[in-house]
């Protein structure tokens, strides 16, 4: 893209998904990004274990990258941040207080040193060139939740970041006077969260789970509770703290994510009552009515601290019969399964199990319901409407919300991952669009892992896979022994020794068909060893393992 005087919103990530999220504001010489989140992998994607957004727009604008602005610290927002300064300069990081602790003991764990990480509030204003930001603070289920108003001399763009309206809020109100003025001076483009688009209403208030969760103290004054909530719910963690601190209950947390929250949360003031931590020695020398386990696995996760305890292998904590269980949370779409299996368990090992239902609130979401957004819509008046952060129906249902609110039908951009929108004298049109593909992480590795990669783990799950290791004299042209046949995951070697024994053969048979050839290679030799062989395995079985010939030059040594 050509400097020119429009404003570019160039989307990297977060449109037809629920995480991922990043998009860029573009205005001649200078570009901001807004966020740099993850997205975890459904089932399908084996062995990976983040997706990113595609970083190819911003290397190849590199020079042009002023700042990477964040609205609140949860992974769908922040966890691509180390990936993102491995591949590309980003010239400083502003984020609030809580995301900007994350971030650092992100970077801390990723050994990363990053010096130009800094802190806003919702009273600060930055200006790079012409293009001006200012904040305004929201309220979500993590502390220092913001909005962000990006303004160019072709006009104004406001990000909502992920927020909800919550009146009786367990930390500080969303400052809804200053989205009011905002609305007044002009808002052209509103990027609004859809993470909730298809819930009716207003979503519950998170004072109205807190006294749920007291209810259940109350109940059950003499009997140990276990509680697991998101680790990254830092006012969900807030009111458990408090709660305890009133029923004069000590706390033990289990799960390193859980711990570091706990501990940024305690650290930055967002938590109090540090006294009430104990640590899992303390807590088995009192009596259960004075205990509370904190933990992660909410979502069933095999290797979460609440699963290892549902299955007795965790080393510091046992279940008792009389422990009441509490999930904090709501099932992530695809993890129901997973939840339920956790609950069985527990269920077989006698304890109560709380979860969130229509007859007890222990659970909100931070997001914003319908009613809700149209809220956010009459406070900032926009002339355009762009839904983010959720898949297609959302989107969809978002945007149909904005034309119920006023906004007419084709001002209202339903995109995709790479859609660009532009910006000049306050009309937007769609642009050209960029490439903006997933990228895998597999261990630390970013972006070695393509399709062809995943359809081979796909065939090596179901089919197996077929190792050919042959041993031979290129010089004299001749097959030394007969070549060795391995498999996993295909037939066991024991129990099918014919069907070996014909590998084997065939095998045999095309190496020394080619090495007749004087022109052949070792590829000429792989590939006829992976055609004959294949033919026969599919005949024979059906099946369709990965075939790998491995060719070894061997001379023979004369004595």
């Amino acid at each position: 893209m050509k400097p020119n005087s429009e404003t570019k919103i160039i989307v990297l990530g977060g449109l037809g998904e629920v995480g991922k999220n990043m998009y860029c504001v573009m205005h001649e010489n200078a570009i901001v990004i807004i966020d740099a989140g993850i997205c975890f992998p459904e089932g399908g994607l084996l062995g990976i274990d983040y997706i990113l957004p595609d970083f190819t727009f911003l290397k190849q604008n590199q020079d042009k990258i002023k700042a990477l602005l964040i609205t609140h610290g949860h992974e769908d927002h922040i966890g691509g941040i180390p990936f993102l300064l491995q591949s590309v300069n980003i010239p400083a990081i502003y984020a609030p207080n809580q995301a900007k602790e994350l971030i650092a003991l992100k970077l801390q764990d990723k050994n990363i040193r990053y010096d130009n990480l800094y802190a806003y509030t919702d009273e600060t204003k930055l200006k790079f060139n012409k293009i001006e930001v200012e904040f305004f603070r929201t309220t979500h289920s993590i502390p220092d939740s913001h909005g962000i108003s990006i303004s160019t001399p072709d006009g104004c763009i406001v990000t909502t970041g992920d927020f909800k309206f919550d009146l009786t809020p367990i930390g500080p109100m969303a400052d809804i006077h200053k989205m009011a003025e905002l609305g007044k001076k002009g808002v052209d483009l509103l990027i609004s969260d859809s993470t909730n688009a298809l819930n009716e209403g207003m979503s519950v208030s998170e004072s109205k789970v807190d006294n749920a969760l007291n209810g259940i103290f109350e109940k059950y004054k003499t009997r140990r509770i276990i509680i697991a909530t998101f680790a990254s719910n830092i006012y969900r963690l807030k009111h458990i703290v408090e709660t305890c601190y009133k029923h004069n209950r000590k706390i033990c947390v289990f799960g390193r994510s859980m711990e570091n929250n706990i501990e940024i949360s305690l650290k930055g003031g967002y938590i109090n009552h540090k006294d009430i931590i104990i640590t899992p020695e303390e807590a088995n020398d009192l009596k259960p009515g004075e205990v509370t386990i904190l933990c992660t696995g909410s979502q069933g996760e095999p290797l979460a601290a609440l699963s290892r305890i549902a299955d007795g292998a965790h080393k510091q904590i046992k279940l008792r019969p009389d422990d009441i269980v509490v999930f904090s949370s709501s099932p992530i779409p695809g993890n129901a399964l997973s939840i339920g299996r956790t609950i069985n368990k527990l269920y077989l090992q006698g304890v109560k199990v709380f979860t969130n239902t229509s007859f007890s609130d222990i659970h909100t979401s931070g997001h914003a319901n319908i009613e809700e957004l149209k809220l956010m819509i009459r406070l900032l008046m926009p002339k355009y409407l762009m839904p983010f952060h959720g898949d297609y129906r959302m989107l969809k249902n978002h945007a149909n919300i904005g034309i119920e609110c006023g906004i007419p039908k084709e001002n209202t951009f339903v995109l995709k991952n790479g859609d660009v929108l532009s910006l000049k004298n306050h009309v937007i049109t769609l642009s050209s669009p960029i490439v903006a593909n997933d990228i895998y992480v597999d261990g630390n590795r970013l972006g070695e892992i393509n399709g062809a990669v995943l359809r081979d783990r796909k065939i090596m799950a179901s089919d197996g896979i077929l190792v050919v290791i042959a041993n031979i004299d290129i010089k004299k042209r001749e097959l030394l022994i007969k070549p060795n046949i391995t498999t996993r995951g295909f037939i066991l070697i024991n129990e099918n020794e014919a069907v070996i024994r014909k590998l084997e053969s065939i095998a045999a048979n095309a190496i020394n068909e080619k090495l007749a050839d004087p022109t052949s290679n070792f590829n000429d030799i792989k590939n006829q060893i992976t055609s004959d062989l294949f033919s026969y395995v599919y005949e024979t079985t059906g099946r369709k393992p990965i075939i790998l010939p491995i060719i070894l030059d061997v001379k023979r040594v004369h004595q």
